[in-house]
């Protein structure tokens, strides 16, 4: 055998399917999962002690001020870790979102006043920004297009179960142990072991997108040719991408104002929600069951969501997501059991399963493969510009009134009204849908 044969069969390939990369596809899940777990336990317990902060009571504004600097600087860095990621890789971004993790239950546990919560939260949208997006950026790297949606649905299940789960552990932990003592023994050890798990058995799978624009380029890719958008080349500056995918495509943008939408609503029930309920008679752990089963059905049915949108597509799933959750938001204001806010909790996790998953699905579905961790990062970026964009209006809006249902009946009507922009402006997406036109 020559030296040059030899060569080319030594080359790693970089086969991409769920089955084949199973190991690594499971790891990069487990990762979302430990995410999921830290942005959970603030779910629940830190609103309903923000007094401890000295947070006056109606302040609502100042009270959602944690949401809007985690918001800003998560948004930032998802697109940071995308631009950054096709320059060092998907692991050692997502290792430097766990090494910006470790200030968060310090400063929560020794905070003397709010501002310390708002920059732990800070840190809490760096590590965000960098590990969450590397992880589902990974799982896309590994899957083929036809796995998109189930892929994306695994990442958030892990992820948005984790949630629920954190919520309500840290509920129950607050109530025997108070409450800054068991956020801080869990944050601090979910970071320790998952910043481990990440070291010593991730791989970068920067790899496979290569690989799989090196198969594009070459004519190799097997199936249906995904509607890559006409004007932006494959080889792009991150600046030109981000421009694109927020103002020059009309699906694109669609997605990306869904994505922010989406978050408005998810800054109510992070923040408003509990307090709400703790208004009407509620302690930290029934508080905790409701948190928990919101986040525990939209990350369960996104494994169901996500493999019917690789059947029946993304867009009209988003659309319907949307309004579901519109539905959920009003009917909070009409429930007075604990037994009606549990069902309204599950009917706005089913609105969240729709919709979430199936948005990242949508923007991978028609990104190339050397722009899509820029294009995630974009779409991600206006996603959790949400957050802030929530926490500021939502508290305007509950101050202004002095009371917090005139932010449910906002939110409700964003989200009708931004169903009906992706209805009107957004193309299907899935590539054995609504092919490319060869």
């Amino acid at each position: 055998m020559s030296s040059v044969t030899r060569q080319i069969s030594q080359e790693p390939v970089y086969e991409r399917g769920i089955r084949v990369n199973l190991s690594q596809f499971l790891q990069h899940g487990l990762q979302l999962f430990f995410i999921g777990l830290v942005i959970g336990m603030e779910r629940n317990v830190l609103p309903l002690i923000s007094h401890e902060f000295g947070v006056p009571k109606g302040s609502f504004l100042f009270l959602m001020s944690f949401v809007v600097s985690f918001g800003v600087v998560k948004g930032i860095l998802n697109f940071v870790a995308g631009h950054l990621s096709e320059r060092i890789g998907r692991k050692k971004v997502l290792l430097l979102g766990w090494l910006a993790a470790l200030p968060i239950p310090f400063l929560i546990y020794f905070g003397q006043n709010w501002y310390w919560v708002v920059v732990a939260n800070m840190f809490l949208g760096v590590n965000q920004g960098l590990a969450w997006t590397m992880a589902v950026t990974s799982n896309v790297d590994l899957s083929k297009a036809s796995q998109r949606g189930f892929a994306t649905g695994f990442n958030e299940f892990a992820g948005y179960v984790a949630v629920g789960l954190g919520g309500l552990f840290t509920g129950y932990a607050a109530a025997m142990f108070g409450p800054r003592a068991a956020l801080f023994w869990f944050a601090l050890l979910v970071i320790l072991v998952a910043g481990l798990a990440g070291t010593f058995f991730l791989r970068d799978t920067l790899p496979w997108a290569r690989a799989e624009h090196r198969e594009m380029q070459s004519g190799e890719i097997i199936g249906h040719m995904p509607r890559y958008p006409v004007g932006l080349p494959a080889e792009s500056r991150a600046r030109d991408v981000f421009l694109f995918v927020s103002f020059r495509h009309a699906t694109f943008g669609a997605f990306c104002q869904a994505g922010v939408v989406n978050k408005v609503a998810d800054a109510l029930l992070w923040v408003m929600l509990p307090i709400y309920l703790n208004e009407h008679g509620l302690d930290a752990v029934q508080i905790g069951w409701i948190s928990a089963v919101y986040g525990l059905v939209w990350g369960i049915f996104q494994l169901f969501t996500g493999v019917l949108s690789d059947h029946i597509g993304r867009r009209n799933m988003i659309v319907g997501g949307q309004w579901v959750l519109a539905a959920g938001v009003l009917m909070v204001r009409f429930c007075d059991s604990m037994a009606g806010w549990l069902a309204v909790a599950v009917l706005m996790g089913i609105g969240m399963a729709l919709v979430y998953a199936n948005l990242i699905a949508a923007v991978a579905d028609i990104s190339r493969p050397r722009w899509r961790s820029l294009a995630l990062g974009t779409y991600r970026f206006w996603r959790d510009i949400g957050y802030a964009l929530g926490g500021i209006v939502l508290g305007l809006v509950a101050q202004l009134g002095n009371r917090l249902e005139p932010a449910f009946w906002l939110t409700a009507g964003l989200l009708f009204l931004s169903g009906l922009v992706v209805a009107l402006l957004a193309d299907e997406t899935h590539p054995r849908l609504n092919p490319a036109l060869l």
